[in-house]
């Protein structure tokens, strides 16, 4: 088998792997991608994409049983989950025939199969259609994450599910179980609730969205309850078994134990790096808890082998790996690369309400020694929130006293995933509260409650 060589192997077709690798056939790099499923990753084909679809619905089916308020007169309305999930699974396919073209058009060498290290800088491609040997000077991991099982809960693909069951239901659970409250967690929650499932959620750590400022988590739990989702958090799983009529579920709460019968359980409790099979043992590589350990460009302890997104650690966000993909390559070409700070990598929830977030929360800023100013402003100060009627929610901001520097933001209402990009800007730019305060927000629009919790922050809020 003849070796061929190029400057650049990635392993692993995901938002890290595939944008890493445009951006290195950009600036002129002979570029190899080693992908052993779909391109696209997880992200695309059964993550972030597909469950934004299934979201949409729900948002969809929410404002039709809302339109009586708002003077519409729909009658009843009724879900087919089978069409549901192939709207879904055809958003998913065209954006894969979409990063396919891409990597065509930009003259990336697609590998179909697992990528083997042989000795660093040697890749072997094995179980696709034709074996191959890679030798590159750059070779960016790239493989991604799983999800994590328990020791006690192996999902099975049937009654016990991972997020990818999950998202190709045969049909609507009446009752659901959901273990772990984080983003993919608390996502399938609001949408099975929505979609008329009776949702409980369970979770070891004291508040839901554990990663979020706990005031924010606080105010979407008040929305998850009052949509009808049991939140129970500080809670152990106890068992979870296969009975006659589906999944029999024994945990413990705060204010007892609990026995509760389900028809199906979602296992979303975090995920894993994928580093098995790799030959990670015929390079320098390390690892720690899972991940492998990079630095700076995603350089590991081996030269000339890097790691970007999840398999690199957390936060396991696909925006993430694709800057971290866009920096290591450029770092690799020898140009003046920007780094990624991880902690201002923005998060977001889109669960009804949406959470988004940047920068540091309050427990966070206070507990590093900072002294700060802290602005919040309710929704229900906003017209255009009231206007839609959705103004459940608020803005939240972390300012540092004696500089003005912007700390962290946090949201919780409808939209703020979108708005979040704001804080993002501002932050990266080392916006001070003073230009904040400047800046003209159009009116009406939700963003008007970032300008206020600014204002707030230092006593100056005009509408409340």
């Amino acid at each position: 088998m003849s070796e061929q060589q190029f400057d650049v192997v990635v392993i692993g077709g995901g938002p890290g792997g595939y944008v890493g690798a445009i951006r290195a056939a950009q600036l002129g790099l002979s570029t190899a991608l080693v992908e052993r499923d779909e391109l696209g990753g997880v992200c695309l084909n059964w993550g972030c994409i597909p469950t934004k679809a299934l979201l949409h619905t729900a948002d969809v089916l929410r404002e039709i049983q809302g339109a009586a308020e708002l003077g519409i007169d729909v009658g009843a309305a009724k879900v087919d989950i089978a069409r549901v999930v192939a709207r879904s699974r055809a958003v998913a396919q065209q954006l894969n025939r979409g990063v396919t073209g891409l990597l065509k058009k930009n003259k990336v060498t697609v590998f179909k199969g697992n990528a083997r290290f042989t000795a660093p800088g040697k890749v072997a491609v094995e179980g696709g259609k034709q074996a191959a040997t890679l030798s590159a000077d750059a070779v960016i991991i790239a493989t991604g994450a799983r999800a994590k099982a328990l020791p006690s809960v192996i999902p099975d693909g049937k009654l016990i599910w991972t997020a990818r069951e999950a998202m190709v239901p045969d049909a609507l659970p009446k009752r659901l179980l959901i273990i772990g409250a984080g983003a993919i967690g608390i996502e399938f929650a609001s949408f099975y609730a929505t979609l008329g499932c009776a949702v409980t959620v369970i979770e070891m750590l004291p508040e839901i969205l554990p990663t979020e400022d706990a005031e924010i988590a606080a105010a979407a739990r008040a929305a998850f309850k009052k949509a009808g989702i049991e939140i129970h958090t500080a809670t152990a799983l106890g068992s979870l078994k296969a009975v006659r009529n589906g999944l029999s579920a024994a945990f413990q709460t705060p204010n007892g134990p609990v026995e509760a019968q389900f028809d199906r359980a979602i296992l979303a409790v975090g995920v894993a790096g994928n580093i098995e099979g790799l030959g990670l043992e015929n390079t320098r590589v390390e690892t720690d808890r899972g991940f492998i350990r990079a630095g700076e460009n995603g350089a590991t302890a081996e030269p000339g082998i890097y790691a970007v997104g999840d398999v690199a650690g957390p936060p396991c966000l696909a925006h993430k790996a694709s800057h971290e993909g866009v920096a290591c390559v450029e770092h690799i070409a020898g140009l003046a690369s920007h780094t990624v700070d991880r902690a201002r990598i923005p998060g977001c929830t889109y669960s009804h309400p949406q959470v988004a977030s940047i920068g540091m929360t309050e427990q966070a800023a206070s507990g590093a020694g900072r002294k700060v100013r802290v602005g919040r402003f309710p929704l229900m100060g906003n017209g255009k929130a009231i206007a839609i009627g959705d103004a459940n929610g608020m803005v939240k901001t972390i300012f540092d006293a004696a500089t003005g520097e912007l700390l962290g933001a946090h949201m919780v209402g409808p939209g703020v995933t979108e708005l979040i990009q704001g804080f993002v800007i501002a932050m990266g730019l080392e916006t001070t509260e003073t230009q904040l305060m400047q800046t003209v927000f159009p009116h009406p629009t939700i963003s008007e409650a970032m300008h206020e919790s600014v204002l707030a922050a230092y006593g100056r809020a005009l509408h409340i």
